[in-house]
């Protein structure tokens, strides 16, 4: 064979492979950071039409972190299965996002009960509990972004499945295979780490999915998980691409490409798995749409 084709094919797979691996081991660093002014009345305290809500407070087992959980039922009747029931990361926020006109169009179809798990602040987002509670240990370890210790995640999963759960669903018609699952950025990544090991969601909707090298391993194993082992869940992975450009002028390879390669390759291997494109939004409005998207696909379905 001839020695310079051999180098020229040598220098190829070289070449792709480090494109590959930069990919997944790069991150997006350019997203701005969130509004934090405190917020007003959100639905709840203003009332609304369609739903009606009750509210809870929880603690972490370690007694560290101090959770709020408003809990909106529908006043339309449930179906003779059960309300579906959506769980909503970053609380605080989606109830501030929540209007009465938007639940006006879930109850239109049917409308699902809607638990927002937040935090006991006066602000949309309490950033070093969502670090630590959103976000999965690395390699078994703690981990540390952007300042703010992560790794919780496994904990947090069981309050919400053995405590959060139980006690907002009580005395509630709900379809209990109509549970799902959404989160955004570092809430994203929880719902992907959810969607290995959770025993109660059915559909998972992660958006924009804080993936950076220590947490890229999440997709290599959902795409090598078993069929069998979610064979009963759907997993929705939703971007928005608006934040493309700034991305390649900081020298960071899109996370696009990886995110949607997950979903085909789940397809493939025909576990339930879409991708959701959300054309020129950026990451911060994403949260928004996202949810939005999530809910109102969970209230038309059949």
């Amino acid at each position: 064979m001839n020695p310079g084709l051999c180098n020229r094919e040598h220098l190829r797979i070289v070449v792709r492979l480090a494109a590959f691996f930069t990919l997944l081991f790069c991150t997006v660093s350019s997203y701005a950071r969130p509004d934090m002014s405190p917020l007003g009345p959100n639905i709840a305290d203003k009332g609304s039409a369609f739903y009606h809500f009750s509210v809870r407070t929880f603690d972490s087992t370690d007694g560290k972190r101090h959770y709020k959980v408003w809990t909106g039922i529908p006043n339309k009747a449930p179906p003779a299965s059960g309300y579906p029931a959506v769980y909503l990361l970053d609380g605080n926020a989606v109830m501030d996002r929540l209007s009465d006109a938007f639940l006006q169009t879930l109850s239109q179809h049917n409308p699902p009960v809607i638990v927002a798990i937040g935090y006991q602040t006066p602000l949309p987002f309490d950033l070093e509990s969502r670090t630590w509670d959103y976000t999965p240990p690395a390699e078994g370890n703690e981990q540390v972004l952007r300042g703010r210790k992560g790794g919780g995640s496994q904990a947090f999963r069981q309050l919400i499945e053995q405590t959060i759960a139980p006690q907002v669903e009580q005395h509630t018609a709900i379809n209990p295979h109509k549970r799902a699952l959404w989160g955004h950025s570092y809430g994203g990544l929880f719902v992907l780490d959810a969607y290995l090991s959770s025993r109660i969601f059915t559909a998972y909707y992660t958006a924009v999915p804080s993936i950076d090298h220590n947490n890229v391993a999440l997709l290599n194993q959902i795409t090598h998980t078993e069929k069998q082992r979610v064979s009963h869940k759907q997993l929705w992975l939703m971007e928005g691409d608006g934040e493309q450009r700034v991305r390649e002028k900081g020298n960071h390879l899109d996370v696009l490409s990886a995110i949607r390669e997950t979903a085909s390759t789940l397809r493939d291997n025909g576990t339930a798995a879409t991708f959701l494109l959300f054309p020129g939004l950026t990451h911060g409005e994403m949260f928004t749409a996202s949810f939005q998207a999530a809910l109102q696909r969970i209230a038309t379905e059949e």
